[in-house]
């Protein structure tokens, strides 16, 4: 267990140089090797579960018709959370995914009732396999469970799918403008919604040339996702000049390669998982944040329900969008962020009975996570900071025993046993034979945080 690991390094860039990549052939190899150990407990556990056969826990509702659901993503917990809650609901549930994660867990789960391999979001092929599926299997409601580099794409095969089943998400132009960081802070502000200051930046002369305000810093983002790079925050002001030029002109700053210059706000950080339905704000969750968010529990924030239910209204939104946020010491909430898909906060609606119904039926009131409801993270995460914060094992215990791994279920149990020694195995030992390196191993997500990857 040697580095199933949050991103703890703060320094991402320095594990991707490839005089590093030789290094990973060691962890790797440690990993697996620590997967294996823990092999026969997992087993263990999943044989008494097999064979108590617990019945869903989740009470079934009346639905007034059976549909059967698409969901995309199927290597994510988060599109797991959405099997199940579907299937509770009595609706039937078919999942999709990459060839490169057919080793999902996921597709073994009770609430799945098939699964089918389409290319991957970014190939030309997507939305034709996708429309493919859709009419094999009969699908009524396509609800995207989008990586960020699936999001666009998932947009454009709405185009093609309109029609002949219903999208859960937004339209191309509104995903591309969720998704570029400047583009979300134009027209979040023009509605007079909080966001901090920022610059869209294309050239490092812009950065060297801005008069930054006296006593505030600022940071460079990249606009296009970044897997790796996207944890380095490194503080620009007026009294960093110097450095400011040096990281400005490190990087691939370009025309086609835009930036975000962004005021960095101290405080509190938040995250919220939404979906609407014409511009109806019909599931809501938020919960504390971080640059590595794996333990989710509800938090009411007034503030930041209101500012989202006004931004998806305002836009008309139909989908899934998620904002992260940050609470400052000056008492206001500022959005920093929008990405236009799921998030992993909506686990926390484990034990909801009407997230289905929510999803699916127009007018339905907003539900947020039941007040009961355990707070979920993931226990090789959660092991993996036992062994690495020992100044925090307490904190980290107490967090075990509150809450409940967002995988596992005493119904369902096949999936937490799969994800672990098969999934993650499988991903491990072709990016051994690849030798292309990895930053950390995210298991909510069911990948490895790769340079260049999704």
């Amino acid at each position: 267990m040697t580095v199933i690991a949050p991103s703890e390094a703060r320094v991402p860039t320095a594990v991707a140089r490839p005089d590093r990549r030789h290094a990973n052939a060691g962890r790797t190899l440690a990993t697996l090797a620590g997967l294996l150990a823990t092999l026969p407990v997992d087993v263990l556990l999943v044989a008494v579960a097999l064979v108590c056969r617990s019945p869903n826990r989740v009470v079934r509702t009346p639905s007034h018709t059976r549909r059967t659901v698409l969901i995309s993503g199927g290597k994510m917990t988060k599109a797991l959370q959405l099997a199940r809650a579907f299937h509770s609901d009595g609706h039937r549930v078919v999942l999709v995914e990459s060839a490169k994660y057919r080793f999902t867990g996921h597709r073994f789960s009770r609430a799945v009732a098939a699964f089918h391999c389409v290319p991957e979001p970014t190939a030309p092929g997507y939305a034709q396999a996708l429309l493919d599926v859709v009419r094999r299997e009969h699908v009524d409601v396509f609800v995207p469970v989008s990586s960020p580099a699936a999001s666009v794409h998932d947009a454009r095969a709405r185009c093609l799918l309109d029609g002949v089943c219903e999208v859960i998400h937004a339209d191309p132009d509104t995903v591309e403008m969720l998704d570029d960081k400047a583009a979300f802070s134009k027209t979040a502000g023009a509605l007079g919604l909080r966001v901090p200051d920022w610059r869209r930046i294309t050239d490092p002369r812009q950065v060297e040339d801005f008069d930054f305000p006296q006593g505030r810093s600022y940071i460079l983002k990249r606009i296009a996702y970044n897997p790796v790079g996207r944890l380095d925050l490194t503080r620009l002001s007026r009294e960093t000049r110097e450095q400011n030029s040096a990281l400005a002109r490190s990087l691939p700053i370009a025309e086609d390669d835009p930036w975000i210059l962004q005021e960095f706000v101290p405080g509190q950080e938040y995250c919220t998982h939404g979906t609407a339905r014409s511009g109806r704000l019909q599931v809501y969750g938020c919960c504390e944040s971080s640059a590595s968010q794996l333990n989710y529990a509800m938090v009411d924030k007034p503030e930041i329900r209101s500012w989202v239910e006004r931004f998806v209204g305002e836009l008309g939104i139909t989908g899934q969008v998620s904002f992260d946020f940050i609470e400052s010491t000056d008492g206001y909430a500022y959005a920093i962020e929008c990405n236009p898909r799921t998030h992993s906060a909506i686990t926390m609606f484990h034990d909801h009975p009407q997230v289905a119904q929510a999803y699916l039926d127009d007018g339905h009131p907003v539900i947020t996570p039941r007040a009961g409801a355990r707070p979920t993270y993931w226990i090789y995460h959660e092991m993996w900071r036992l062994l690495t914060q020992r100044g925090r094992r307490r904190s980290r215990l107490a967090t075990i025993a509150r809450g409940k791994d967002a995988i596992f279920s005493w119904w369902d149990p096949l999936p937490y046993l799969v994800v672990h020694h098969l999934q993650i195995p499988a991903l491990l030992v072709g990016n051994l034979w690849r030798r292309q390196g990895w930053t950390k191993i995210d298991v909510n997500i069911g990948k490895l945080v790769e340079m260049g990857g999704d």
